[in-house]
């Protein structure tokens, strides 16, 4: 049985814990000496050892935990993943009915309950994400949870924390007939190849879906679109599929080349009538400007954080001037989607960073739509900090 201690926090942090917050920060913690190994599951209590809630130690960004009830008579044990995984497939329900889509988030972290945790389906394939040492000690009720609930091929896991350097490379493979990869998954009705036994990446970034149906069905007929931070190629490929005369891909990454290539090879895409440019983006925006090279659409998609020989990328502090750089080499009329994946900035915020990025190049601007995470991607409303994907479609007007 997994040992339970208890862990005295703030007045500030019980009320917004009676609130249903779920992240348990750091400085709430007000006896942080009896936090010790990862995994421990403990009871907030306060300064009269009154319950507040019950949850488990792992450390993961800026929290030291998560809530996971409320209830101080309900145990963390098999019955508890099994309730809480149960309730998120049902939810899902209509993905798993989708033949157009064959590839989605069936379990979402604190959205669907158990913070630290994701689960993504892939056509058969579950691959379980671990965020934390403390919430991989409990992986042994979520397979055993998934053995019972679901018909599944194989499942995979991917460990997303530091393991200080005893982690290396590991085959991902859990349990089930191991796949063999690449296998091809569908999106909207289209192809794209995914591994899950590759590393930290699969392929594919799940929570970009809507925004990739919107380039191919709106965005695209006609179109010269570039596509900077272009990792395997999907939004070119949702281009090209949408009818876009010409895409060009820009990523550092010189497995980007081949990854671009069998993504447009799976839909039956010539590659060859496409550009593909394994090189910084910066050093291709000036490129372009040199060339006089004008695009119709520009997707900006980039990392929170990436460092090159020459640069160090922030998104938090650097996304105006990548903006002004994708600006200068857009048609007038023509369209910039914007969007970034980090979490410390509002979307309030990051349109601040798109005014900035408008007025330094002398540019002007409308909104044609924004978007954040897609359903299955289950967020609480009441915080909207975990609904971390930002998107806004522009249009440049000047």
């Amino acid at each position: 049985m997994t040992k339970t201690i208890d862990v005295q926090v703030n007045a500030q942090s019980i009320a917004a814990f009676k609130k249903g917050y779920p992240l348990i920060l750091k400085d709430a913690v007000m006896n942080p000496e009896v936090l010790q190994e990862e995994g421990t599951l403990i009871r907030l209590v306060d300064k009269y050892r009154k319950f507040v809630a019950k949850g488990y130690f792992g450390h993961q960004n800026k929290g030291i935990g998560w809530v996971l009830t409320r209830d101080d008579n309900e145990e963390i044990d098999f019955a508890f993943f099994e309730s809480k995984i149960s309730s998120a497939l049902a939810r899902r329900e209509s993905f798993f009915e989708d033949s157009e889509t064959t590839a989605f988030r069936v379990f979402n972290g604190e959205g669907d309950g158990i913070g630290g945790l994701t689960i993504d389906y892939f056509d058969g394939y579950y691959m379980a994400s671990w965020y934390s040492e403390g919430i991989y000690t409990l992986k042994h009720h979520v397979y055993g949870v998934l053995d019972k609930l679901v018909d599944y091929k194989a499942i995979y896991e991917k460990k997303r924390f530091d393991t200080k350097g005893q982690y290396i490379e590991q085959d991902d493979f859990v349990r089930g007939i191991p796949g063999d990869f690449p296998i091809i998954i569908k999106e909207s009705g289209m192809n794209f190849a995914v591994d899950l036994n590759d590393g930290a990446m699969t392929g594919i970034f799940l929570d970009q879906r809507d925004v990739r149906k919107a380039l191919r069905d709106k965005y695209s007929d006609g179109k010269h679109v570039l596509n900077t931070f272009s990792y395997t190629g999907a939004f070119s490929v949702s281009a090209a599929l949408g009818g876009a005369r010409e895409t060009t891909s820009v990523d550092l990454a010189k497995r980007s080349l081949a990854k671009t290539i069998e993504q447009f090879s799976v839909n039956g895409i010539d590659y060859e009538a496409q550009n593909i440019k394994v090189m910084d983006v910066f050093d291709y925006f000036r490129y372009a400007k040199r060339h006089e090279l004008k695009f119709d659409v520009v997707v900006l998609d980039p990392p929170s954080f990436a460092r090159s020989k020459k640069y160090t990328f922030s998104t938090a502090k650097d996304y105006p001037a990548l903006l002004e750089d994708a600006i200068a080499i857009t048609e007038k009329n023509g369209i910039i989607i914007a969007s970034t994946n980090n979490a410390s900035f509002s979307m309030k915020k990051f349109k601040t960073f798109i005014d900035k990025g408008f007025a330094d190049a002398g540019s002007r601007y409308k909104i044609l739509e924004e978007s954040s995470l897609p359903k299955d991607f289950r967020t609480n409303r009441d915080f909207p900090e975990f609904n971390y994907l930002k998107v806004v479609i522009l249009q440049k007007l000047k």
